[in-house]
């Protein structure tokens, strides 16, 4: 094997992508793989799991944290008995149980409105505790506030079907992106590499294949973008048929990289296309608004729409 046949796969490994039936790419960007056989504290990375969630995740944790560490220094204020705190007017278990939740939740927070206050040597060092464990906990949530939000990440929108399209006499395979945020990306760059089921002297395996676009860069995107390949007589979909397409479990790998003019940071996305999810004989609808000034637009609800197209006969 070639050093250039090693490099196809991508890095997933020969064997890997030989055993594999599944989208090795989903839609999202994520990868479909699973890894065991670490330790948990090993595999275990907060750092990432919390700037990588989702927002309501995050604000969920934040919340049910806040709420927790609360909850256990109350229990610990009522462990060190009835006299632990000046200003507690409870008596019954719930009564003074709810007076030193909220003794916790203004000393975690450095508040102190003076009603209540640490009367025992227990209650005393509670507090320090909980200082302490408050000063470091609004710390670190927010430098995590901080990261999530200057982390630049690109949104980009990815037409849900792929199509098989007349193009220039021939035929093509294309996709249609576009940037959902209003900042701009500069020098967007697309890789497209096409992984499928191929015989070979009776042997099945998967192959990889770089697929050579119409143009992979350009400088801008302020609208939209249509990614496409052209099936010429050097590209491997070349005379394959709908049905053939189907059977060699063909899946579309790409990706995007780009700078972010806001952040000047180079920022990537990925997706995929299935198969069943390549649409042959269809075209993509116009999305450009008309208008009666001379503006330019395009309409994002429009990014899905296709229609049918004749193919061109090889």
């Amino acid at each position: 094997m070639t050093e250039t046949d090693v490099n196809r796969d991508l890095g997933l490994g020969t064997r890997v992508a030989q055993k594999s039936q599944k989208r090795f790419l989903n839609r999202d960007g994520s990868f479909n793989v699973r890894r065991t056989g670490l330790p948990f504290f090993r595999s275990l990375s907060p750092y990432h799991a919390l700037l990588t969630m989702s927002w309501t995740k995050f604000f969920l944790l934040i919340s049910g944290a806040y709420f927790v560490i609360n909850i256990l220094f109350a229990f610990g204020y009522y462990l060190c008995g009835p006299g632990a705190l000046y200003g507690l007017e409870g008596y019954t278990f719930e009564h003074a149980f709810y007076e030193e939740f909220f003794f916790s939740v203004q000393t975690l927070a450095t508040i102190g409105y003076g009603r209540m206050s640490p009367h025992s040597m227990g209650a005393n060092v509670l507090v320090t505790f909980e200082a302490l464990v408050g000063l470091l906990g609004f710390a670190l949530a927010t430098g995590l506030l901080f990261a999530r939000f200057s982390r630049p990440i690109a949104k980009i929108i990815y037409s849900k079907p792929a199509v098989i399209a007349p193009y220039q006499g021939i035929t093509a395979f294309e996709f249609r992106i576009a940037n959902e945020r209003s900042n701009q990306l500069i020098q967007v760059q697309a890789t497209v590499v096409l992984s499928r089921l191929e015989t070979k002297n009776g042997i099945t395996f998967r192959e990889f294949h770089t697929l050579q676009l119409e143009r992979d860069q350009v400088m801008f995107l302020p609208l939209h973008l249509v990614i496409v390949h052209p099936i010429g007589k050097k590209s491997p979909l070349y005379g394959v048929t709908d049905e053939e397409f189907n059977k060699s479990d063909a899946e579309f790998l790409i990706l995007l990289t780009g700078v972010d003019e806001t952040f000047s940071q180079t920022v990537h996305s990925r997706s995929s296309y299935k198969h069943h999810e390549v649409v042959w004989g269809a075209r993509f609808k116009d999305m450009f608004l008309h208008g009666d000034d001379d503006m330019l637009g395009i309409d994002m609800r429009l990014i899905d729409e296709i229609e049918k197209a004749e193919l061109p006969k090889p």
